[in-house]
């Protein structure tokens, strides 16, 4: 397993743009399927995005298709989320994952995950 930390969440106003980090320890970071997840208060944990371990392939939840993108940096153990055109229903607690499994998309599939890191977006 890895250990993940994440960084960069914060408060923007509607049509803002944040970019969110989450930083790896462990020999295996670069072997791992790489997801954010995020979860609003009453809601379940959704999907929000996946990358491959060698990022030849993203997947991407609908409702952020073509305003977020994920990314990764093996060199640094670190993936990476942009978020652009933000709206309040983007706000919740953004959580990164990693996965052995290649193309994992579901949280069960998640042997990782960070502590979160909160994203309010104002109207």
């Amino acid at each position: 397993q890895v250990q993940l930390v994440e960084s960069g969440g914060g408060l923007v106003q509607t049509g803002g743009s944040l970019r969110l980090s989450c930083a790896a320890s462990g020999r295996t970071f670069s072997s791992n399927t790489m997801a954010w997840f995020r979860q609003a208060p009453g809601k379940e944990r959704e999907f929000v995005a996946s990358i491959s371990w060698s990022a030849s392939s993203t997947y991407y939840a609908d409702f952020v298709k073509g305003r977020f993108t994920i990314s990764r940096d093996n060199a640094k153990n670190t993936a990476y989320l942009q978020m652009n055109s933000l709206k309040p229903e983007d706000t919740a607690v953004y959580y990164c994952a990693a996965s052995v499994q290649y193309g994992s998309r579901s949280a069960p599939d998640f042997g990782s995950w960070g502590q979160g890191t909160q994203v309010t977006v104002s109207s």
